[in-house]
């Protein structure tokens, strides 16, 4: 099980696992904005995670609490932990406005969402 807790995203309202895997552990280097595409090893189209055609990465909307935060915890098996699609290394991205899941019918909608500017990221690891 992965557990991840967002802090202060009061303004974010979606999830992603991007795919840069150009520094040993994922790159920020212009921020939010340096952590590449969606992460999407089987070439799909933008969904829910629900979905049987969707990124690996798209994880879904969250609802933030009065307080500024999120926890969720997060079950999929398009996004293991070890192996060739292992997502240590990548990055989580929070997004500003909520993802309408590949069915807005916005020219956005099946790439990213329609999900808005990157307001938070961090890079996938595991603390020994």
């Amino acid at each position: 099980m992965v557990q991840l807790q967002l802090l202060d995203a009061f303004l974010a309202s979606h999830l992603e696992i991007m795919a840069s895997m150009s520094m040993s552990f994922g790159d920020t280097t212009n921020g939010c904005m340096s952590t590449g595409p969606h992460y999407n090893p089987a070439a799909k189209e933008h969904g829910a995670p629900e979905d049987e055609n969707r990124h690996a990465g798209d994880l879904g909307n969250v609802t933030v609490g009065e307080d500024g935060t999120v926890n969720i915890t997060i079950v999929d098996k398009q996004i293991p932990l070890c192996g060739a699609n292992s997502i240590i290394g990548r990055a989580v991205v929070v997004h500003a406005d909520p993802d309408d899941l590949g069915k807005g019918g916005h020219e956005l909608s099946k790439s990213t969402g329609n999900a808005g500017g990157r307001v938070a990221c961090g890079i996938i690891g595991l603390q020994g």
